[in-house]
């Protein structure tokens, strides 16, 4: 198990960005949530067995058709225990 905070930045918000990401994380059994930031940002923090993280990360740098990708920042964090993926409504600071 494997444990990464993800900032992505580029054309990321308005475009389906949150709920991409969730469809996909369920389908990979990625656990954790994602959440719009006030700079304009997503960050996600995802935990997963490290197979399907690749493969959730690989997903990531591409995003939704209507995305635009332009940086991904990605840190090794502490495992959490997330117990699914949720999408959260408001940017915590």
């Amino acid at each position: 198990m494997i444990a990464y905070k993800i900032t992505i930045t580029g054309r990321v918000q308005g475009v389906s960005f949150r709920l991409s990401t969730k469809a996909v994380a369920d389908q990979l059994g990625v656990k954790g949530f994602v959440k719009n930031q006030t700079d304009g940002s997503v960050y996600i923090e995802a935990e997963a067995e490290d197979i399907y993280m690749q493969e959730f990360l690989n997903w990531c740098k591409q995003g939704p058709d209507e995305a635009l990708v332009q940086n991904i920042a990605i840190e090794a964090i502490e495992i959490k225990m997330h117990q699914n993926f949720n999408i959260l409504k408001k940017a915590i600071h």
